[in-house]
């Protein structure tokens, strides 16, 4: 069993999604946070990477209202989300984003309204202590990329180059 998300580290963590800027401060966002051990195990039947959904102590869904903001809901709660994680990895948790999952299969689970689309799944709780050899394979294989290859200057493909 999981060791769980302390009340005082969520509500910091949901603060800092709820303070997300957003496009005419609409805020077109909500979150449910799923605690529930049976709903999480159908979440982690949902897609190919979602299995380890069961095995966190919370996972937050993020939905996005299409008719308060059709154009920027999405964006919206991604950014309120991106807090979320920012704000869980200062509270000593980690995270993980996942965007495998089936929508009308979680629409129905967490019975989510028409007006709302599913952005996102994020998993929340403590990193374990021993990754899976997948995993460790996974981060040697796929280094972060450097500064200079992700950065431009002024334009795309003008080298980037460190002002004083």
């Amino acid at each position: 069993m999981p060791d769980p998300v302390p009340q005082d580290k969520l509500k910091r963590i949901l603060e800092a999604g709820r303070l997300a800027p957003s496009a005419g401060s609409i805020q077109p966002w909500h979150f449910i946070v799923v605690f529930d051990k049976g709903k999480r195990e159908i979440l982690a039947k949902g897609g190919r990477y979602a299995k380890f959904l069961s095995q966190a102590p919370l996972v937050i869904v993020g939905c996005g209202n299409k008719k308060l903001s059709p154009n920027w809901n999405v964006v919206d709660t991604a950014i309120a989300m991106q807090n979320m994680v920012i704000a869980a990895v200062g509270e000593g948790l980690g995270t993980c984003w996942v965007g495998s999952f089936k929508e009308e299969k979680v629409k129905e689970l967490l019975k989510i309204p028409e007006q709302f689309s599913v952005i996102a799944l994020l998993a929340v709780g403590y990193a374990r202590e021993k990754l899976d050899l997948t995993a460790k394979v996974a981060h040697l294989i796929r280094k972060r990329k450097k500064i200079e290859k992700i950065i431009s200057l002024d334009e795309f493909g003008t080298s980037f180059v460190e002002q004083p």
